[in-house]
C-alpha cells in the first residue's frame, strides 16, 4: 500500500509521537509510507490534489529515533506525490496544537482530506466526520449518560452560576485546546479567583463548565478503540494510565503527569460500548478514550498519541495491528470495487 500519514509539522515531529510509529511500522510491513505536513497540500488546476512528502529510505531502521531522523534529514526522499494515488490518507494533525498561531492549519487538513477522500483514497478518520469534530462541542452529541454534566458558554454570569450550582467546585477550560492549557479547578476556597480564571478561559472563545470528578485526583485512562471496538492485541489492552501531579488535577503529559499501567474494568468496556454506535456512524477508525471513574473526560479523534506508551507497559505492538486493519480495508475497496463509502470503509 501506498500510505499518507499527515501531521501538523514534519519537522516538530518526535520519536515518541504515535504518527512516526505508525510510519515506521507501515514501512517494516512492506509498504510506502509518505509524511505530510498540512501545508504541504495543493489542488491543481485539473482538481488533482498534490502534497510534498517526505519518505525515508526504505531500510530496516532499530527505533523511531533513527527512522525520523532520517525522515526528517537530507537522506529522505522528498516528492511532489499526487494524493490521489494513495491507497490510505491518515490525518494525524491535531487542530488544538495550531489555535491561535496558525488559524488556518486547522481545517487544512480535513479540507484536503475530504477533496481525497472524493477521488477515491481511503481517509482516516473520515474527514467530514471530523470536520463536525472541530472543537470540545462534539463530545456533547453522546449520551449523557457517559458525560460530566456541563455547561458551554462565553457569558460569565452563566459560568458562574453553574459553578455555584456544583456547590462551588468545578472544572472550567476552553472549547477549544489541549494538553491541559487554562485548566482550572475551582473550589470552595478559590471562589475569589473566579473572576480572573472566567477571564483567562474565555478569552480566546467558549468555554466548558464541567462537574468535578473527584477520581480526577487518580489521574486517568487512555482507551484505544478501533473501528469501534477496544484495541486488543494478544489479549492486552491498548491502554495506559496517566496520574496527575502532586497538587495538580491535570494528568497531561505537559502538565507534569506520568504514564502508568492500566487496568481496564467492566465499567470502562461499558463506556467504550456506550460511545461505539455514534463512532461507528460518524466513521471514526482511531479513537483515544480518556476515562475517569465512571465518566469520559474526552474523545480524542484528531490524533490519539500513545500507542508507544501503551505497548510499553502491556509488552506488545499495538502500531502493527493498526496498519494490519489499513490494509482489510484497502483489500475491501478492491473487493467491492468503489461500493462502499469512505465511513464504510474507515470503521470495517
Amino acid at each position: 500500500m501506498r500510505i499518507g500519514f499527515v501531521c501538523n509539522d514534519i519537522a516538530t515531529e518526535e520519536a515518541g509521537y504515535t504518527t512516526t510509529r505508525l510510519g515506521l511500522s507501515a514501512l517494516e510491513m512492506g509498504h510506502e509510507p509518505w509524511l505530510m505536513s498540512v501545508a504541504d497540500f495543493s489542488n491543481d488546476p485539473d482538481d488533482a490534489v498534490h502534497a510534498w512528502a517526505r519518505q525515508a529510505p526504505p531500510k530496516a531502521y532499530r527505533t523511531t529515533t533513527t527512522y525520523l531522523a532520517a525522515l526528517q534529514g537530507d537522506e529522505a526522499k522528498l516528492e511532489r506525490i499526487k494524493v490521489d494515488d494513495l491507497d490510505v490518507l491518515c490525518l494525524r494533525n491535531d487542530p488544538a496544537a495550531d489555535l491561535g498561531v496558525r488559524p488556518w492549519a486547522q481545517s487544512a487538513g480535513y479540507v484536503f482530506g475530504q477533496r481525497a477522500a472524493e477521488r477515491g483514497v481511503i481517509v482516516v478518520n473520515d474527514p467530514h466526520a471530523l470536520a463536525v469534530a472541530i472543537n470540545k462541542l462534539y463530545f456533547q452529541n453522546f449520551p449523557e449518560a457517559v458525560r460530566p454534566r456541563s455547561l458551554i458558554s462565553r457569558n460569565a454570569d452563566d459560568l458562574k452560576k453553574f459553578v455555584a450550582d456544583e456547590g462551588g467546585r468545578a472544572c472550567l477550560k476552553p472549547l477549544q485546546g489541549s494538553g491541559g492549557t487554562n485548566v482550572f479547578v475551582v473550589t470552595p476556597k478559590a471562589k475569589g479567583n473566579l473572576n480572573q480564571i472566567v477571564d483567562a478561559v474565555t478569552r480566546d472563545g467558549y468555554a466548558i463548565a464541567q462537574e468535578f470528578l473527584p477520581d480526577a485526583k487518580d489521574g486517568d485512562t487512555r482507551l484505544f478503540l478501533m473501528n469501534g471496538d477496544p484495541l486488543i492485541v494478544d489479549g492486552h489492552y491498548c491502554a495506559f494510565r496517566r496520574i496527575s501531579a502532586k497538587g495538580d488535577v491535570r494528568s497531561n503529559l505537559h502538565a507534569g503527569g506520568k504514564l502508568a499501567k492500566a487496568v481496564i474494568t467492566d465499567e470502562m468496556l461499558q463506556l467504550a460500548e456506550i460511545v461505539r454506535p455514534r463512532l461507528i456512524r460518524d466513521g471514526m477508525f482511531l479513537v483515544g478514550l480518556d476515562i475517569v471513574g465512571s465518566k469520559l473526560m474526552e474523545l480524542n479523534v484528531f490524533s490519539p498519541g500513545g500507542l508507544g506508551s501503551a505497548a510499553k507497559f502491556e509488552k506488545v505492538d499495538f502500531s502493527h495491528a493498526v496498519i494490519a486493519a489499513l490494509e482489510r480495508k484497502a483489500a475491501a475497496r478492491k473487493q467491492n470495487d468503489g461500493a462502499l463509502t469512505n465511513r464504510q470503509l474507515s470503521i470495517l
